[in-house]
């Protein structure tokens, strides 16, 4: 540690060695000094603490940063389908959080099912997206989620953000229609 404007290599030294003695010396009454008695503490919570949500509870998730690998179950009356959600941006954060959710999913043009959302999704700095099969993904313009199983043809939009993948087979995928419930799995 060298003082601003000294003069020559003494007063940098001189400077430096009374740093260091100073510093030893806040050290040495840090580890001198005893903790004070105190209550025992046990580890095992209250049944007060036990009813508070932790950060990796799943009631928690939607707010946390490491939304990234949650599941959530898209079920029909046929099949369910999960989903490992991606990246956390702000749009899957807010997708987690509007969780549980009834939706409608219909096909579109033989290369998606579809489902509208009851509310557009805060997506404000997410990144859009080369969409490939087997991703689910929110069209912004539409205000719709999207499960892609013939992304054929379709470029890299602004507007279309992944939000998660997921492994249905193609007959899978067909089971999957009118009305859907859609909760937090994990």
């Amino acid at each position: 540690m060298t003082r601003r404007g000294a003069k020559g290599r003494g007063a940098s030294v001189a400077w430096s060695a009374a740093g260091f003695v100073g510093l030893l010396a806040a050290l040495a009454a840090c580890a001198s000094a005893a903790p004070e008695p105190g209550p025992a503490v046990s580890s095992a919570p209250t049944s007060s603490e036990a009813s508070v949500p932790t950060p990796t509870s799943p009631t928690t998730a939607a707010s946390s940063d490491s939304t990234e690998g949650t599941i959530v179950r898209f079920t029909s009356a046929r099949t369910s389908v999960d989903v490992v959600m991606g990246e956390s941006t702000p749009a899957v954060r807010d997708f987690l959080a509007s969780l549980p959710l009834e939706l409608s999913v219909e096909d579109l043009d033989g290369a998606e099912k579809i489902a509208y959302l009851p509310r557009a999704l805060e997506h404000s700095g997410s990144p859009g997206s080369d969409p490939e099969d087997g991703d689910l993904i929110y069209y912004v313009p539409w205000g719709n989620v999207g499960f892609y199983y013939d992304a054929t043809g379709i470029g890299s939009s602004d507007a279309t953000l992944h939000l998660g993948t997921y492994a249905a087979d193609p007959d899978q995928l067909a089971l999957l229609e009118g009305a859907v419930s859609v909760v937090l799995v994990g």
